[in-house]
């Protein structure tokens, strides 16, 4: 019976995420509330069960609003516009060099992890410049999402944090032994890029004359700094006479998160403490940047802490240990141990039809437990479904930022899943097989 509660309590979870009747916060909270008392805990041990799921996630949450407040502020002082400027530059008339350049820029653009920031600082800057090449807007899409997808598997993006609020870690645990995937994906995606890139240039050259190509390569070398996102930006905020000292504040707080000396949310509040004060001297300035970056920062967190509650209330009534072990019953034994992989081969699929909640909240808990129970690390498992399923986030039409990047764009969304979901899911399938290759997936 437990189990029926459970499961019911999770799909119903998982169905009005999907229709979007309700927001993640409400759904995680009300609807492991009401399975608890159905399943016949009272108000008091419900309220013991969120206590320590809360337990669980704190130290989580508070990485995560520190780190988005200390990237935005980076961000506001042009910590990376001098990067992406030379990018553009330096591509600029040669559609491989475009298409290669287009993943760096995203990268960069990605440092702090939110997909919103990073459609709104890339594809402003680099649209102008594919539409005088004749390139289409929809690989632009492609390799600024993919390489999006690569840096989001970075501690304060949401997967890894909501990852670590399902196993009860710290996301910096789980970031370290991603690293060198996440640098061999980005060599691999300039590889990529470079493919489509001469794919492009073969397909412009068919629809176009020769005469005309050459026009509108010239038209593009002319291209100014004016269509980069920095017209559009604040200028106020700027400190480029800071720019190296931000620059090595940002690399050494990265080397102390790799070093795992200290908790990763004392990082960033050492970090903004410090950056605050060094760009912003009058406290206004101060406040106002924090109010500029609270909003992003509190929602995170709110959703990380509501889904401290649901993980506490569904572990603390024994709903998923109960769950797992039933669907070990049902399922073939040859399978279960392979679980997570057969999970994280879908993974992009999955995209499609399960937001980002509802894979790592509800997904994910439950395969975890169910592939531990035949000896599968905890961290394998986790790695597997990760991987699997991070590379397709934007391709998901359940991304809000992606629905960001295509009003940008002036793109449609099926067109745009047509174009980028065999090219997204084939490069997820090489990024599994190359983290189980290197050790992070254990078999």
């Amino acid at each position: 019976m437990l189990s029926i509660i459970g499961f019911i309590t999770i799909l119903t979870i998982v169905i009005l995420l999907l229709k979007g009747r309700i927001s993640p916060i409400i759904g995680l909270v009300l609807v492991p509330i009401l399975g608890a008392l159905v399943a016949g805990f009272g108000i008091a041990e419900i309220g013991g069960f969120f206590s320590e799921g809360i337990d669980r996630v704190i130290n989580v949450v508070i990485m995560f609003i520190f780190a988005i407040l200390f990237f935005g502020i980076m961000s506001d002082v042009g910590l990376f516009d001098p990067i992406i400027n030379k990018m553009i530059t330096i591509s600029k008339g040669n559609v491989i060099a475009v298409a290669v350049g287009t993943v760096i820029i995203a990268a960069i653009a990605h440092l702090d992890g939110s997909g919103a920031s990073t459609f709104l600082i890339t594809i402003p800057a680099l649209l102008p410049l594919y539409k005088r090449l004749n390139m289409s807007p929809y690989l632009l899409l492609l390799l600024v999402g993919t390489s999006a997808s690569i840096l989001n598997m970075l501690p304060w993006a949401g997967p890894l944090g909501r990852t670590a609020a399902v196993l009860g870690t710290d996301p910096t645990e789980l970031w370290r032994p991603l690293i060198p995937l996440q640098i061999i994906g980005l060599v691999l995606l300039v590889g990529m890029a470079f493919i489509l890139g001469l794919r492009e240039k073969r397909r412009i050259a068919k629809q176009t004359e020769t005469k005309d190509v050459y026009l509108q390569v010239a038209a593009a070398k002319e291209l100014t700094v004016q269509d980069s996102h920095l017209q559009e930006k604040d200028q106020s905020l700027a400190r480029p006479k800071l720019l190296w000292v931000n620059l090595l504040l940002t690399l050494g707080m990265i080397v102390m998160l790799v070093w795992g000396i200290i908790p990763a949310g004392f990082v960033f509040m050492i970090a903004l403490s410090i950056a605050l004060p060094l760009n912003y001297p009058k406290v206004s300035d101060q406040m106002d940047r924090i109010k500029a970056h609270a909003s992003n920062a509190l929602l995170m967190a709110s959703i990380i802490l509501a889904a401290g509650s649901f993980l506490g209330i569904l572990s603390g009534t024994g709903m998923l240990d109960s769950i797992a072990v039933d669907m070990v019953k049902i399922l073939p034994t040859f399978i279960i141990p392979y679980l997570h992989l057969i999970i994280g081969a879908l993974g992009v699929p999955f995209e499609l039809i399960l937001n980002t909640d509802a894979y790592y909240f509800a997904l994910l808990p439950v395969v975890e437990q169910i592939v531990t129970s035949y000896g599968v690390d905890t961290y394998s498992a986790a790695y597997a479904m990760i991987i699997g399923n991070i590379i397709g986030t934007f391709v998901s039409p359940f991304s809000p930022a992606l629905w960001l990047a295509l009003g940008l764009a002036g793109c449609e969304m099926g067109k745009h899943i047509r174009y980028s979901l065999l090219w997204v899911w084939g490069f997820s399938l090489v990024l599994l097989a190359v983290a189980i290759f290197i050790g992070i997936i254990g078999i």
